[in-house]
């Protein structure tokens, strides 16, 4: 396990010995607790790259070669 120093402001600190005193708790576990949940969170990155394979799985039996010919593709209004 690894300590971390964190410099805050004497309000801040005042208002989250607070909350921990309400919730029963540290402010060391309040800030535990906090970066836990931002560690465990999927980056922006993560979720595109997840959603892309999700995604591809989703695409079936595309194959180049069956393209509209290039005549049919422009051939208006026939």
């Amino acid at each position: 396990m690894k300590n971390i120093t964190v410099s805050i402001d004497d309000e801040t600190y005042r208002r989250a010995r607070i909350k921990a005193a309400e919730q029963e708790t540290s402010v060391s576990a309040l800030v535990r607790k906090f970066l836990v949940e931002v560690a465990q969170d999927e980056s922006e990155f993560e979720r595109l790259k997840r959603r892309e394979a999700e995604l591809r799985a989703k695409i079936r039996g595309f194959r180049a070669a069956d393209n509209v010919p290039r005549d049919e593709l422009y051939r208006r209004g026939e």
